[in-house]
């Protein structure tokens, strides 16, 4: 692999390598595409797995496996043991739902598909480690990196837990990601120094009462009632019981009850997610939410039972590890490059590492120049201007060549 080098501004930057070679760049599209055609849920994307640890072999490095036989780890360039591993992410795990998209490369796998962009994040951090594995081999890396691709995102509470726990973060002194952002164009970044994403947790609630006749609701616990307060008040309440600026807010997803339009039901499930905009509420949200539901399901005689399933953390991002990325993604594509983001309501599980190293989250722009169709993730016909993963192997590449005088 050829790789011109480019000088950038300050005088003493280290060189960064040019644009992607055409050849590495079909490549890799080509990979992502793969991918996309064969996606896989969390804990269970062994061919995903196989297709990354095959792609660093061939290029001449050691990749591991996680003890859960999915997702794994590569290690890149000189250690001696003192210097900290900088360390890039990548989530690898599809979503259980249908491809909507008509394209070639459409899911093959009923029910599921890359709707994230997960194909796209593990396709850049590849990329980024062939690179850097060039750079290696030329004497030219003058720090360790980690490739990072880990498993089991969408899962509740993180796949991340599980690598921290598998060991993935001894050693590394700084962690960096992306994530796809249709609302961005392509060739464009976001970028905040603090939370990016919220906290998501998820709340089970079953509602219990002895039934009975329609004709007579006031002698029995009516239990749809019930729910629909349950549903409308648990929010409202939460709303007066915790500063309006943390964001805490139930949102409901799921409600069954009843088979029969003349019988009240003697049990009722409710579904929810539970998001957050800082630590302190995320942190009291548990006690608050048990609180609200117990108060409105007594007060219309229904017994509640309550399993509120913590989630993850909003991702902080800290302040250098957000310039280091600011700064390579201006050293390869310039200021206007760079835009300011908002703090989206979403979850994402690389707020686990956070809480253990340095590090932060790009938005990685995947709107295709000049489309104002409004997109969003997690949707059927998600999909993505492959010219970004360019984009990010650049800005990846360019944040390690920078950081080695950190």
């Amino acid at each position: 692999m050829s790789l011109d080098a480019t000088d950038v501004t300050p005088a003493d930057a280290p060189a960064l390598p040019g644009t992607l070679p055409d050849e590495l760049r079909a490549e890799l599209i080509a990979f992502r595409r793969d991918l996309h055609m064969h996606p896989e849920l969390g804990n269970c994307e062994f061919r995903t797995t196989a297709a990354i640890k095959a792609r660093l072999e061939q290029a001449g490095l050691e990749p591991r496996v996680l003890p859960s036989g999915t997702g794994l780890i590569c290690d890149i360039g000189p250690r001696d043991g003192v210097a900290p591993l900088l360390a890039l992410r990548a989530d690898i795990d599809g979503l259980p739902i249908p491809d909507t998209k008509t394209v070639d490369y459409r899911s093959t796998v009923a029910d599921r598909a890359h709707a994230c962009g997960h194909d796209v994040h593990t396709t850049v951090v590849l990329g980024a480690g062939l690179v850097l594995a060039e750079l290696a081999r030329e004497g030219r890396l003058a720090r360790p990196v980690r490739l990072l691709f880990q498993p089991a995102e969408e899962v509740l509470p993180g796949g991340a837990a599980d690598a921290i726990e598998a060991g993935v973060l001894d050693g590394v002194g700084r962690i960096l990601a992306l994530h796809c952002d249709p609302k961005v164009e392509v060739g464009r970044i976001g970028l905040r120094v603090g939370p990016i994403t919220s906290a998501c947790d998820r709340l089970e609630v079953s509602l219990d009462g002895p039934g009975g006749h329609t004709a007579r609701p006031h002698l029995t616990t009516d239990l749809v009632t019930a729910v629909a307060k349950v549903i409308t008040e648990v929010p409202a309440l939460l709303a007066r019981r915790v500063d309006a600026r943390s964001g805490l807010a139930v949102t409901w997803g799921r409600v069954e009850s009843g088979h029969a339009c003349n019988v009240i039901p003697q049990h009722a499930e409710l579904s929810a997610t539970v998001r957050c905009l800082d630590l302190p509420a995320w942190r009291e949200a548990p006690d608050l939410v048990h609180a609200a539901v117990d108060e409105i399901a007594t007060l219309h005689r229904a017994k509640s039972e309550i399993n509120y399933i913590r989630g993850v953390p909003p991702v902080v991002n800290e302040a250098s590890s957000a310039e280091l990325l600011r700064d390579a993604m201006i050293a390869r594509r310039g200021a206007d490059a760079v835009e300011g983001t908002e703090q989206s309501l979403g979850g994402e599980d690389f707020s686990w590492y956070l809480e253990r190293v340095p590090g932060a989250m790009a938005r990685l722009g995947v709107r295709k120049v000049g489309d104002t169709t409004r997109r969003d993730l997690h949707a059927g016909d998600f999909d993505v201007d492959e010219g970004a993963i360019a984009v990010g192997v650049e800005l990846f590449t360019a944040a390690v060549l920078l950081e080695r005088n950190a």
